[in-house]
């Protein structure tokens, strides 16, 4: 059964009646471009086709019920009455519901139940998609309340650091509410501005899940950035954003080894960010590919965010004749590597993958062969 389905008959059992929306809102990978949204740079994700969706109807009063499917849990509040609990799933919801209010929006209570099938910890974005598809089905709820993927996304973010506690990027968000069917975004961080950029003809993305999992509020990303700013400060520049290669190259030295190692990292990564852009609109695969392969060089050795098992799947990955070129995707310290495919060998490629990594590590991992669809959007009903 699909989850569009799912959502809609859980939701006519527990409430005796048709849903009034449906919405959803998808995960994504990365194709290169980590750790740079932070520093005000370039990214280059795609949205998903695994998503979050909620079936759901307006209540005529301030109160919010949600059931997930996934976890077998209800959560409810009262819209102003916050209370932060602490960590879990609802905590997504009430946060974009606050951040909502705090943004000047008037809301209105509903009703709903939701599921995804985007993996949770694996570093595609289950938790911005959570809080892209709350926001949407605020958005139904509240007729006044404008869909501005933008501002949404801006006002998604600001949950995740504010009531969440981790402090993402805008890359997450962005890519769930404005993402573009058959392409992968471009995203400026800073202007949040995008381009639509086609993956080379015949080439499809693989994502590869090791099923290690880390969470990351608990992680030390958050360290990370707190040395990307330092390093920028060194540079008396606003974000990592504004140094370029050369400029790196000329002054780096006066840096200490570790802050130097991050900012080499970022710095580099904007750059090969944009030269993918590049070799995508020439449809030049093997290019695109090396330049994953950098990234995931750099990811490793600079940033010092991957893992064993990543390191293991990106391994397995180049050792097939049918891809161009892989690295890890997300945040790090476990979770999925992304590889560039030949299309027609997809399948085949996959199989090696799992038989590889199977005899290296003795685990089984999952790979998902992804198109690359919308973004958050209202699938039935009115909205």
């Amino acid at each position: 059964m699909v989850l569009q389905e799912r959502v809609a008959e859980a939701f006519l059992r527990r409430f005796g009646d048709q849903p009034a929306f449906v919405v959803r809102a998808p995960g994504r990978v990365n194709l290169i471009g980590e750790h740079t949204d932070y520093n005000d740079g370039f990214v280059l994700p795609m949205a998903i086709d695994r998503a979050i969706w909620m079936a759901l109807r307006p209540r005529d009063d301030d109160e919010v019920h949600l059931r997930s499917l996934d976890f077998d849990e209800t959560a409810g509040f009262r819209l102003g009455g916050f209370e932060n609990t602490g960590s879990g799933w609802a905590e997504y919801v009430k946060g974009v519901a606050w951040s909502l209010q705090e943004g000047g929006y008037a809301l209105r209570g509903w009703e709903g139940v939701v599921a995804g099938d985007v993996p949770r910890g694996a570093g595609l974005s289950s938790s911005a998609a959570l809080e892209l598809a709350t926001a949407r089905a605020f958005a139904c709820a509240a007729p006044d309340l404008r869909w501005i993927p933008r501002k949404m996304a801006r006002l998604c973010q600001r949950a995740e650091n504010e009531w969440v506690g981790m402090q993402c990027g805008i890359m997450d968000q962005m890519i769930s509410a404005a993402g573009q069917a058959d392409h992968a975004l471009l995203i400026d961080c800073r202007s949040l501005e995008t381009e639509a950029v086609p993956l080379p003809s015949g080439t499809v993305a693989a994502v590869l899940d090791t099923t290690t999992r880390r969470g990351l509020v608990d992680s030390v990303y958050n360290d990370r950035r707190a040395q990307c700013e330092a390093a920028a400060a060194f540079f008396g520049v606003p974000a990592l954003r504004d140094v370029s290669v050369d400029q790196f190259q000329a002054t780096a030295g006066a840096l200490d080894e570790l802050t130097r190692r991050r900012a080499r990292h970022v710095i580099t990564e904007n750059a090969r960010t944009l030269q993918a852009v590049e070799m995508m609109r020439e449809g030049n695969a093997d290019a695109l590919g090396r330049l994953m392969d950098a990234s995931h060089a750099s990811l490793r050795n600079d940033f010092e965010v991957s893992s064993r098992e990543l390191d293991d799947m990106v391994s397995c990955a180049r050792r097939s004749d049918r891809c161009y070129g892989a690295r890890m995707t997300g945040a790090g310290f476990g979770g999925c590597a992304v590889a560039l495919v030949d299309g027609d060998a997809a399948e085949a490629f996959a199989e090696e993958v799992v038989d590889c990594f199977r005899a290296a590590t003795g685990v089984a991992p999952h790979v998902m062969i992804c198109t690359a669809t919308a973004g958050a959007e209202v699938v039935a009903g009115r909205g």
